[in-house]
């Protein structure tokens, strides 16, 4: 048995939901389909998403740049190219009507604007360096300059600004080194700020959290500082051994371990308070696992990781965007089955993984924290609310116990009830398997998995009193992640 103590009547300091306010599509591009506007209303309204990033808004689909159509004999080397705002505009439109606003990310390079031939996904994104940084600077003003005049300045003023997307995986997503980087966000920062001062643009954006300390000396240096800061990590990156801060024993920096992303974050908020930083700070990707194939993804595995990880470190920053929430996604290939280990916390069809219910879950909890102890091996995150008491409790990684029962030390009212995601429970995935793991779920089968896929409270909650004391008994497994709620405190 493992007890869980509460400290009811402690001090409670505040508790940010800094994991809600932002969400990831793969690529912007997406933002015209129908099954990607309904993820994001579904993102809105049960996770709390309101602004929403997307890569690639200069991708070659969103035809950012070409020749006017009435020119469409005239010879390739007598036309004359112009920026195209159309489809760009179409996204923004939707997004804005639908009460989310977009963090306008500049990548990547329109081919018009360089000769290099660095590419990334299926769409053919020039990831090179700009040959003429007055060039692209050229552009980019003029591309807010018109979304200024179509939405609005008190509008655009809302939305956040982003240069780049990982330009440390250097010959990946882009061609040159981080001096040239720097001077790329130096001509980005200036064009954006020329369209208007208030307008805030984040960066570096780097993968593992690297080059935020040279970043902030030399935009220092530059005139140039970033409105707030952007980072990445994944628990994986261990693998590469990055040269991002840390903070924790050697053992946590090894490849498999547990703690490695939360070594990261505490890291670079422990660097970033050395240096007096106090701007904001967004990790506007994070996740167990980068690679773009991984089964456990669609498991309790992620559940139990995303409740430990925002449990311990969703303090130490601004905002917390999982990577990602739709597995409408083409990187490396599009997937051929309702569920293939990809990225999303939501299927094509919108089905619920286990990591959009542990999402929900972080949802539900208060916005203050309260002391809690739990035995070695278990993790605990206790909150209060008005007229309600939240734990979230969760059991990760793998290894260890296989879910022995679990009591939590309630007050004296209340009424509880208990949400668990687990193996088969609360886990659209194990039904689907159920189902026979069809690639192409036809409706009969869809709305099956639908009625499979909604937050179900446990039967097996136990609620007894003894000596003076009253608790919550229930089982957990491990990996797994469970909440209970106490009404009428």
């Amino acid at each position: 048995m493992t007890r869980i103590v509460p400290d009811w009547n402690g001090h409670a300091s505040p508790f940010r939901h800094t994991f809600a306010p932002v969400g990831n599509i793969d690529q912007f591009r997406w933002l015209v389909r129908a099954d990607v506007r309904r993820h994001l209303e579904m993102a809105r309204d049960e996770l709390g998403v309101r602004q929403v990033r997307a890569c690639a808004m200069y991708s070659p689909e969103m035809r950012v740049w070409g020749h006017p159509l009435a020119q469409w004999r005239t010879p390739a080397a007598e036309r004359t190219p112009r920026a195209n705002w159309q489809n760009v505009d179409g996204c923004l439109e939707w997004l804005v009507e639908a009460g989310l606003k977009p963090i306008y990310t500049t990548c990547f390079t329109p081919d018009h604007l360089t000769d290099g031939t660095v590419r990334c996904w299926p769409d053919r994104n020039n990831c090179s360096m700009p040959r003429d940084p007055a060039a692209w600077g050229a552009f980019v003003a003029d591309g807010l300059r018109h979304h200024v005049q179509r939405f609005g300045l008190a509008e655009v003023r809302s939305w956040l600004f982003e240069c780049w997307n990982e330009p440390n995986l250097r010959g990946a997503f882009f061609s040159g080194d981080r001096d040239e980087f720097f001077a790329l966000w130096s001509a980005t920062w200036r064009a954006v700020k020329s369209v208007h001062p208030d307008l805030r643009l984040g960066g570096p954006s780097t993968a593992r959290g690297e080059w935020l300390e040279e970043f902030l000396d030399w935009t220092a240096r530059d005139g140039t500082p970033p409105d707030y800061l952007i980072s990445h990590v994944y628990n994986n990156d261990s693998e590469g051994a990055p040269c991002s801060p840390f903070d924790g024993p050697a053992s946590h920096r090894v490849k498999d371990s547990p703690h490695f992303a939360a070594g990261v974050v505490r890291g670079v908020r422990r660097m970033l308070d050395a240096r007096g930083w106090r701007g904001p700070v967004h990790w506007n990707e994070w996740g167990r696992s980068w690679f773009p194939h991984d089964l456990g993804r669609e498991t309790a595995l992620d559940a139990a990781f995303i409740a430990k990880t925002m449990g311990e470190v969703s303090q130490d920053a601004d905002a917390f965007a999982y990577w990602c929430l739709s597995d409408v996604y083409d990187q490396v290939g599009f997937q051929g089955s309702e569920f293939e280990g990809n990225y999303g916390m939501l299927s094509l069809h919108g089905l619920r993984k286990p990591a959009w219910n542990a999402h929900r879950m972080l949802r539900m909890l208060g916005g203050e924290r309260l002391p809690a102890s739990a035995e070695a091996g278990t993790g605990v995150l206790a909150t209060p609310s008005e007229g309600r008491l939240a734990v979230l409790v969760w059991r990760y990684p793998a290894d260890g116990d296989d879910g022995s029962p679990i009591s939590i030390d309630l007050p004296a009212h209340g009424t509880a009830r208990l949400l668990r995601i687990g193996a088969e429970e609360n886990n659209v995935t194990a039904r689907w398997r159920a189902l026979g793991s069809p690639a192409y779920p036809d409706a009969a089968v869809l709305a099956d998995l639908r009625r499979h896929d909604d937050l179900q409270p446990a039967s097996d909650l136990l609620l007894s009193e003894a000596d003076g004391r009253r608790t919550a008994t229930f089982t957990l497994e491990r990996p797994g992640a469970a909440l209970l709620l106490v009404q009428g405190v």
